[in-house]
């Protein structure tokens, strides 16, 4: 959960009245949050750097407050003071509203086709005589931090670019250059420096150098220019110098470059809707129209207002209270929900406002009703029903053949369930294409392609990470493979798997062919030629050495293979000797 530091008595100012700490803790508890920490600069300090630190540091009391991670409305000091006022009926939502410019045209920012291989979308807005104090200055640029943070995941899906309007000159340009061509003075510089340079500035800069990465490798970086070639910002790294927000700006142009044109338009509502309400005319915002490479012109911010209908009888019941349509429609007004009933039935009309982005289902609305209620209101009742909690069979069966495959002497690994495309297909002489493997769409490493469809490159990686330890090295794992699955509804199922292992100078298939025999004992399988119990029978896999594998099949059914491993496959996990193998379903068992 991400956590705000607000000043104490700035925000008993805002909110009108002064709190003792068990009281606002009581009041936090109602609303949702969590008052984690009360504590002051000075204290921090010095509890991390030590007592030689905190000299001249700031004894002003701080609320650290824990906020949910999806309400980004909260983040800030204006947007929580808004929100417990409305809870406290000290206040109306506020409504909020997009206008035109009080003449002339809107503000334009224009998208290349350049910026489609590294941030394609776009969106603006402008806040019109604005009036900044430090402390409002403060809390503009801590927001944006917060937001960077949480819903932006440290600027890869958008980053936000705020400027001085009155230092620019519109329409700008968002494009992409190659990094030699960029050249600008960048925020808090003296001099001008290409973006090569900047790159190689920021590696040492404890705060920019976590970001490099989202652009460093790409032949072109994003840039925006205004019309008379000044850049404003290179997303996501660095806005610039020439455009920076001072406590004199009366109109702060904010742009947001993404990857995600879905959160840009959460993030430029969340920007522009909490500092609204210091515009000369308050919660108002002045348009920006954007125009696509294609030629479609959008115009941001959205500030959307819609509107869901659910019945009393569901929040009633989810909640386990028994309220008037009336008075549901209050408590959810409470939580800067406008609602009223429709008078049809027991209907209940919500309207989410352009704050709200984290209300997608009736269920958020239930949960915000419960929350005005009280959770401590809520009267203890018996359940209805009595159930008895019982192991999954299959994982009741897993934990058994665990203990005794223990006992016969194999030590258990665990390896993760991702792994790369190589180690279940190459590795294994097998075609990647010939193996219904799903894929991760956007893998951070190459370690992490696709999710495991056998348990043995786990295990033959974690013997060659174990190389010196004393032969022979018995290692087993019992754990889950993924195999896609057109009949599922998610396209792919999860099988449980048993796989071992027998790593010595000499192959010791009858080591692993009796560890097949006391498997069988164990599940109360019986060796017979027909269906009714186990047997094994000559087979050919790449993976295998030649006349050295055999199938295994139980009452009738395959249910895995064992042998001794093909020499190239021991190569290719960098292992000198033979190994076998042993590897099978478990849920036939069950």
């Amino acid at each position: 959960m991400p956590t705000v530091g607000l000043k104490r008595d700035l925000l008993f100012k805002a909110l009108g009245r002064q709190y003792t700490d068990e009281e606002f803790d009581e009041l936090c508890f109602e609303f949702g949050l969590e008052l984690d920490e009360i504590t002051s600069e000075k204290e921090i300090i010095i509890r991390e750097q030590g007592d030689s630190k905190a000299s001249g540091a700031s004894d002003v009391i701080l609320y650290k407050i824990d906020v949910p991670a999806n309400r980004y409305d909260l983040l800030c000091l204006e947007g929580l003071v808004r929100g417990l006022q409305v809870f406290k009926n000290m206040l109306e939502a506020p409504r909020y509203r997009r206008v035109g410019p009080a003449s002339g045209e809107p503000q334009k920012l224009i998208i290349t086709k350049e910026t489609a291989a590294v941030r394609p979308h776009a969106v603006a807005a402008v806040l019109r005589n604005i009036t900044f104090t430090q402390e409002r200055y403060d809390s503009f640029i801590e927001l944006q931090e917060k937001l960077h943070q949480n819903i932006c995941r440290k600027r890869s899906l958008v980053a936000i670019g705020t400027h001085d309007l009155d230092t620019i000159c519109g329409p700008f340009t968002y494009t992409a250059k190659p990094p030699a061509d960029i050249s600008f003075k960048p925020l808090n510089q003296t001099k001008e420096f290409t973006a090569t340079q900047l790159m190689s500035l920021y590696k040492t800069d404890s705060h920019l150098k976590h970001y490099l990465h989202i652009i460093e490798e790409k032949p072109a970086y994003p840039v925006i220019y205004d019309s008379n070639g000044v850049v404003l910002s290179m997303p996501p790294i660095i806005n610039g110098d020439h455009s920076k927000i001072t406590l004199k700006t009366r109109n702060v142009f904010i742009e947001c470059t993404a990857t995600d044109v879905t959160k840009a338009k959460i993030v430029l509502d969340t920007m522009v809707t909490m500092f609204s309400e210091y515009c000369s005319q308050p919660f108002t915002v002045e348009e920006a129209e954007v125009v696509y490479p294609d030629g479609k012109t959008c115009k941001y911010p959205e500030l959307a207002y819609r509107k869901e209908k659910l019945s009393r009888e569901f929040i009633n019941s989810k909640v386990g209270i028994n309220e008037s349509t009336e008075n549901i429609a209050q408590m959810l007004t409470r939580m800067c929900l406008l609602s009223r009933p429709t008078g049809v039935g027991d209907e209940i009309e919500v309207e989410i406002p352009p704050t709200r982005s984290d209300v997608i289902h009736a269920c958020d609305i239930m949960e915000d009703a419960a929350m005005a209620y009280g959770f401590n209101n809520i009267a203890r009742t018996t359940p209805r029903t009595y159930t008895i909690a019982n192991q999954f069979p299959l994982n009741k069966l897993t934990e058994l053949l665990r203990q005794d495959l223990a006992a016969a002497g194999f030590t258990e690994a665990l390896n993760f369930a991702l792994c790369s495309q190589e180690d279940i297909a190459d590795k294994l002489g097998k075609k990647i294409t010939e193996i219904g493997a799903v894929h991760i769409s956007n893998p951070k490493t190459a370690e992490f392609q696709v999710a495991r469809t056998t348990l043995l490159p786990g295990l033959l990686k974690t013997i060659a990470a174990n190389r010196k330890m004393p032969l022979p090295l018995k290692l087993f794992e019992i754990s889950d493979v993924v195999h896609k699955d057109e009949a599922k509804d998610v396209g792919a199922r999860n099988i449980r798997r048993f796989c071992a292992v027998y790593y010595n100078k000499s192959p010791g298939f009858e080591v692993i062919h009796g560890l097949l025999d006391r498997t069988m004992q164990l599940l109360e399988v019986k060796p017979a030629h027909g269906d009714d119990g186990y047997r094994i029978q000559a087979a050919d896999d790449s993976t295998f050495f030649p006349g050295r594998c055999a199938e295994i099949f139980v009452r009738g059914k395959s249910v895995g293979h064992l042998g001794v491993l093909h020499p190239d496959v021991i190569n290719r996990f960098e292992l000198t000797m033979p190994c076998s193998a042993l590897e099978m379903d478990v849920d036939p068992f069950l």
